[in-house]
């Protein structure tokens, strides 16, 4: 097969590979820029809850590829199976090789499905569920309104994940429809995290427990979801100690809302861009890869300490596009992540907790005025539902990086 050359290679067409192909293209039409993925489909995937909670419809999370690719970008369809930066280049399972002079890799997070025993058997039934895949997030929808009593489980695997809050968000919405329709008395909800902490920044913890109290959870903290038997309805869990001891018990259910643990992908993790665990190794201020000068990464795959959401995205990806630029010689100083990110929690339908924060978990409201800081508000549910959305498909997709510049520092 014949082998290609891009002035610019990006590995990944998520939020973070779309958003910083468009960012780049704004500031000069004339770049070569191609997009690696196989997907032929976008989602949306902050609207996964809604769909879990029964306020969006699960197509509307999704779009062709082709339409919200930015113009002008060559796409190869096609899965990158190993880095060569050595000779600045990805190979391809096809077994093309595609040679850059910059390279942005952001493939995204894996699923580790399989990282739990025997939750890929019964995943989609016998009340097993995720809304961490378009096509379950409908499922969850339908248990819950089917449940009038019984045991509810949500768990939560260990950080770092996609979306921190979205275990927890599932619970939530699900805890306040039974409530809404006079169900919440006779279903037990129970929480098993294996985070120490209910959220990573403790600012927003106090109003997460006032719905924690409001619902009735059996929170339970510093535990791990490892094994699923869908036909006996039962899920075991690892619960350790501040001293370090284990315990393993298993709880029935008749509802098993699942987060899976998560990774970087295979082909990052056996890579030299990988740090000892796996993840991209960049500099958490300009993401440029702390090896390779001629590469910088963003998204869910690197290991800065912001949470992965799409809203770390939007303020990555100028940050990127500008650095990328400067190494071409075609802009000045270096661009700088303060390391913002933000999850809008969602506690009940018609309120959101929107936390955002930046590295050290220092609040960083982009609507002091507006939002309550740390409680729970209409505006943020308005702001979830119905603003970011549309900002997302129109508005970070496409390049327009609204509200977003990054300080920009003289290079040494």
């Amino acid at each position: 097969m014949q082998n290609v050359r891009h002035e610019i290679v990006i590995v990944g067409a998520g939020t973070a590979g779309i958003s910083v192909a468009a960012g780049l293209l704004a500031r000069d039409r004339s770049l070569d820029i191609a997009l690696i993925d196989p997907a032929t489909t976008h989602y949306y995937q902050p609207g996964w809850t809604l769909v879990g909670g029964g306020v969006f419809r699960a197509e509307t999370t999704a779009r062709p590829m082709a339409s919200v690719l930015p113009r002008g970008v060559t796409h190869i369809e096609a899965a990158v199976v190993a880095f060569e930066p050595e000779t600045n280049a990805v190979h391809l399972a096809d077994g093309r090789r595609v040679e850059y002079e910059q390279l942005i890799v952001c493939p995204g997070i894996e699923l580790d499905w399989n990282g739990i025993e025997g939750l890929t058997e019964t995943l989609g039934r016998n009340g097993v569920t995720s809304n961490y895949r378009y096509d379950l997030a409908p499922y969850t929808w339908q248990l819950v309104r089917q449940m009038k009593r019984g045991r509810a489980v949500f768990t939560q695997p260990p950080i770092p994940i996609k979306c921190a809050g979205a275990p927890q968000k599932a619970m939530y919405l699900s805890a306040d429809y039974w409530r809404r329709t006079g169900c919440l008395k006779d279903i037990d909800i129970a929480f098993y995290s294996a985070a120490g902490a209910l959220f990573s920044v403790a600012a927003y913890i106090p109003a997460l427990m006032e719905y924690i109290q409001r619902y009735n959870v059996d929170l339970n903290l510093g535990t791990q979801l490892v094994a699923v038997n869908g036909d006996a309805k039962q899920a075991t869990f690892v619960r350790t100690a501040a001293d370090g001891a284990t315990e393993r018990f298993t709880r029935e259910f008749d509802m098993l809302h699942v987060a899976p643990p998560q990774r970087a992908p295979e082909f990052v993790r056996a890579s030299s861009l990988a740090d000892a665990v796996g993840w991209v190794d960049v500099n958490p201020d300009t993401l440029a890869h702390k090896r390779h000068a001629n590469i910088h990464a963003l998204g869910d795959a690197i290991n800065t300490t912001n949470s992965k959401t799409a809203g770390a995205v939007r303020k990555q990806a100028p940050v990127v596009a500008h650095n990328v630029l400067a190494a071409l010689g075609k802009a000045q100083g270096t661009a700088i992540y303060d390391g913002y990110g933000t999850c809008p929690l969602t506690v009940e339908r018609g309120r959101v907790v929107l936390a955002e924060f930046l590295y050290g978990g220092k609040l960083a409201p982009s609507f002091p005025r507006l939002n309550e800081g740390t409680r729970p508000t209409r505006f943020a549910w308005a702001l979830k539902t119905q603003v970011l959305p549309f900002f997302y498909w129109h508005i970070l997709l496409r390049g327009r990086e609204w509200f977003v510049k990054p300080p920009v520092r003289a290079r040494d």
